[in-house]
């Protein structure tokens, strides 16, 4: 199964490795990310009481947005936005997660973490893939259709006509 069409990878193995910055890591982070905080604490609550210890406790602040003119110009500062970060180790394996989301949801952020160290650890990793990434996978696809089916909705066709011909 695919990553929605805003995304690149597959889910399968990333040749250049899980951390390479075009790789799988990234794109499922980016899902989470884009979820539901209260569907994704559910799909979580099997693991909800695995062992972990923080290394970061989720703390909110504000990170410059930058952007490019036409997308390869030089870099600008856009403007600032609220993000919230944090970072676990689950005890029992020592794979490290990490979960960033914008705004201000402690709880969003602590999801993202501990899905990142269970997609990262041998022993929870296809379990995860099956029972939370997936599902949100189709939930993406429900919304993208959804909006693109309104966008149809709203266009307008033109056409012209030649009089006297």
């Amino acid at each position: 199964m695919n990553l929605p069409d805003a995304c690149a990878h597959p889910l399968g193995p990333n040749p250049q490795g899980p951390n390479h910055p075009g790789g799988i890591r990234g794109d499922r982070l980016s899902l989470l990310a884009c979820s539901d905080a209260k569907i994704l604490a559910q799909l979580l609550l099997p693991w909800a009481e695995i062992e972990r210890t923080w290394l970061r406790r989720p703390e909110s602040g504000l990170v410059m947005v930058q952007g490019r003119t036409g997308g390869t110009g030089t870099r600008f500062n856009l403007g600032e936005m609220s993000a919230t970060r944090c970072t676990i180790r689950l005890t029992a394996c020592g794979s490290t997660g990490v979960g960033w989301v914008s705004g201000r949801s402690a709880k969003h952020a602590e999801s993202i973490a501990l899905a990142d160290a269970l997609l990262q650890s041998p022993a929870h990793c296809e379990d995860v893939c099956t029972k939370v990434i997936e599902p949100l996978i189709e939930m993406r696809h429900v919304a993208l259709e959804a909006a693109a089916a309104l966008a149809a909705s709203t266009r307008v066709e033109f056409f012209t006509m030649t009089r006297g011909e």
